[in-house]
């Protein structure tokens, strides 16, 4: 779903306050055949629950995700196909479930807005059905006018969803040329630092020799830690067309390769990390394609912990390695400033970040693909100032 705090309390409270008004307009201004005040009442407090702290603050939760789009079901599919059968299909009623029918397209991803409307119409026909067997009335020219504003509605979900996915598919070819272009001018500044080590391993006499030297190995060192980040962002800009692979990976074998390749800015920042393998286990997946999920939730962990000021003590980043009896888990945790509850729930959209001085938005976008491709999820636990816990749960490779 398309979520927001703000949206959410908006949505809540637009639906809170327009159940009674619209109630007194069908009701006493433009009267229909039916209307029922309590029914009405009902509605109103069941849309004030997108108003609480809990729901709009926070939707990473599957839970509060479930019960978010369980409400918007009801309120708008169930209860508007009902009152358009009790009102056995007026004009105005005739108007409004097509209406609705936009409206719910636009709210939600056009799949969960598909399956509610066909299952919000059987229910509330069902019911009425049941509850008023003599008041059925069939109507071809309803039928269609809201078949056609239903295949609209559904043509217009369709249409905004390839517009995003052709958005972001063109955004990430640029992003892949961009980090491909780079490789030329780093090129050249490698070959001229091993240009200038050559010439002072010829004058070793030269009284600055040894900070030439030193200038030399910085300069490789820096070209080295940006060709892995290139790297990465070529990675990253690979979202929507990651391969599918299916060999065995061990996860004690991927942290330890992991941690010892990836590029520290120095010795204090390797010796905060802290591996811990309680019990290992095998999964199914690219052994690429995780390590680069590794370094991405390592990055943003060590950045975490600059912001806030670490100072990078034994075991301020962990990463840990176990496995119950519904499979593997990887978690990678950190004492940094943490997250935001307002922003879990968008994290790992594309090019949504919580900083964009540090970040492009891409990494955890990729990091949720390479886990869900593998038959798994990645869940995060966080607070403001409290560090960040970000789990990858993944099933067993078979034995």
């Amino acid at each position: 779903m398309h979520a927001s705090p703000w949206r959410m309390r908006l949505l809540g409270l637009v639906a809170m306050l327009g159940q009674p008004v619209f109630g007194w307009i069908w009701s006493r201004w433009l009267v229909q055949p039916y209307e029922n005040l309590w029914l009405r009442g009902l509605m109103g407090l069941l849309a004030a629950t997108l108003l609480l702290p809990g729901l709009s603050r926070d939707f990473s939760k599957p839970a509060t995700q479930r019960l978010i789009t369980l409400v918007l079901w009801i309120e708008i599919p169930l209860f508007f196909s009902w009152m358009y059968f009790c009102n056995a299909g007026s004009g105005a009623w005739l108007a409004t479930i097509c209406t609705m029918m936009v409206c719910y397209y636009q709210l939600t991803d056009w799949r969960i807005a598909t399956a509610g409307t066909v299952s919000g119409a059987l229910l509330s026909w069902a019911l009425f059905a049941w509850l008023m067997p003599n008041g059925l009335q069939a109507n071809p020219v309803d039928a269609v006018v809201i078949a056609f504003s239903w295949t609209c509605a559904l043509l217009l979900g369709l249409s905004s969803a390839n517009l995003r996915r052709d958005q972001l598919a063109h955004t990430l070819a640029t992003m892949g040329i961009m980090a491909h272009e780079l490789r030329t001018p780093l090129s050249t500044a490698s070959l001229i630092g091993d240009a200038l080590q050559m010439e002072i391993r010829r004058e070793q006499a030269h009284p600055r020799a040894a900070k030439l030297e030193q200038l030399g190995q910085r300069l490789q060192t820096l070209v080295r830690a940006m060709n892995h980040q290139i790297d990465t962002q070529i990675a990253n800009a690979k979202l929507l067309q990651l391969p599918h692979y299916s060999e065995a990976i061990g996860a004690a074998g991927l942290v330890s390769e992991t941690v010892a390749a990836y590029p520290y800015s120095s010795s204090r920042q390797r010796e905060c990390v802290r591996v811990d393998i309680h019990h290992d286990f095998s999964f199914c997946g690219s052994p690429a394609q995780f390590s680069q999920v590794l370094m991405n939730l390592m990055k943003n962990a060590l950045h975490s912990l600059a912001a806030a000021d670490s100072a990078y003590a034994a075991g301020a980043l962990r990463i840990t390695v176990d496995c119950g009896a519904n499979g593997g888990r990887i978690a990678v945790a950190d004492d940094g400033v943490g997250v935001d509850p307002a922003l879990l729930a968008h994290i790992f959209k594309p090019f949504f970040s919580s900083n964009r001085s540090t970040g492009h938005g891409l990494g955890l976008a990729f990091c949720q693909q390479v886990v869900r491709s593998a038959g798994g999820r990645i869940q995060v636990k966080s607070g403001y100032a409290i560090g960040a816990v970000f789990t990858l749960e993944l099933p067993l490779a078979p034995a």
